[in-house]
């Protein structure tokens, strides 16, 4: 089982990163993603596949003071 956000995610499981945070609706430029404890190079988005067992956290970056 796949994990995004605590939530099972299985429709990504096979997606790069980059697909998952598109489809999810994620804004690109402002989300830093953990994959199994380790923050992903953005340069990587697009080439690391999602596999059965993985945790990922996405974190969104907002405005604000």
């Amino acid at each position: 089982m796949l994990f995004v956000n605590g939530n099972e995610a299985a429709e990504f499981l096979g997606s790069s990163v980059l697909e998952m945070l598109e489809r999810g609706g994620f804004r690109l430029g402002r989300v830093a993603v953990e994959l199994n404890g380790e923050i992903l190079p953005k340069a990587k988005y697009g080439t690391t596949t999602l596999s059965d067992g993985d945790l990922v956290e996405v974190v969104n970056f907002v405005a604000g003071g």
